[in-house]
């Protein structure tokens, strides 16, 4: 089974994010970046696919030189082989970015591919579904279960209010959801050895793929509005503090 595993890498949750001077961006230094926590489901699912029925493990990242700490995290579990494409500093929409992992993945011979089904720092949700509409593949995603047989993936996906299972034939892609399975953690003889292992790093220029003018283009980036601290509703009795509490929305607030 020859799978490829698609990774971003992130900003921690923890980190402080601000926005930069020209108010398009974020400011970079100080953040904590880490792999996208969905991505990390999505390695640890072909780690232990691979277990069940061998094969190999490549990882890849479309990102600057620092995006690599993320395919050195992912050697560090388990991961074969890494590649990095760097996008020059072309900015890159989500369509752009599938574009040329499409490219990429088809001068491979995967099985199966998988992704996280966003990144938790712009939620676009698009890059795995529209590699498989660029490669003609099956797609299942947000799964949260999956068994694999006889040349067919059966999966166990969320929908509003329960779940699906789907069945496709291979090659395919899956995006991975919460639940799936829990990443486990690099140890330390495997980050000794991803020290060593070699990251195939190749410019955007020299992919073969153009592409093309983002479509999305990011005007402008606020932070949410500041939010008042809470108010205690004071009272003899509950009834007391019920009628304050409505006075106040009625009066004050003006929601009812």
């Amino acid at each position: 089974m020859e799978i490829a595993v698609l990774l971003k890498q992130v900003p921690a949750t923890e980190s402080m994010i601000e926005i930069s001077d020209d108010g398009t961006a974020i400011k970079t230094e100080g953040i904590n970046w880490v792999m996208n926590p969905y991505d990390e489901m999505a390695v640890e699912e072909a780690l232990q696919i691979r277990a069940d029925t061998g094969g190999t493990v490549t990882v890849y990242s479309l990102g600057p030189e620092k995006a690599a700490e993320a395919l050195r995290t992912a050697l560090a579990m388990g991961a074969d082989t890494a590649v990095r494409i760097d996008p020059e500093g072309k900015p890159l929409d989500g369509l752009a970015i599938a574009k040329v992992l499409a490219g990429e993945l088809k001068k491979g011979a995967f099985d199966l591919i998988i992704a996280g089904h966003r990144a938790v720092d712009d939620d676009n949700f698009q890059v795995g579904p529209a590699i498989a509409e660029l490669m003609g593949i099956p797609l299942v995603s947000m799964v949260v279960k999956q068994d694999l047989a006889d040349g067919k993936i059966r999966c166990t996906r969320t929908i509003d209010g329960g779940t699906l299972v789907l069945e496709t034939t291979l090659p395919a892609l899956i995006t991975t959801q919460r639940g799936l399975n829990e990443p486990r953690y690099a140890s330390l003889p495997g980050i000794m050895k991803a020290k060593k292992k070699p990251i195939d790093t190749r410019r955007l220029s020299e992919t073969g793929t153009d592409p093309g003018v983002p479509m999305v283009k990011t005007l402008a980036m606020r932070l949410p509005p500041q939010r008042k601290g809470g108010r205690i509703i004071d009272g003899d009795s509950a009834a007391d503090k019920v009628a304050a509490l409505v006075k106040a929305l009625r009066e004050e607030a003006k929601v009812i």
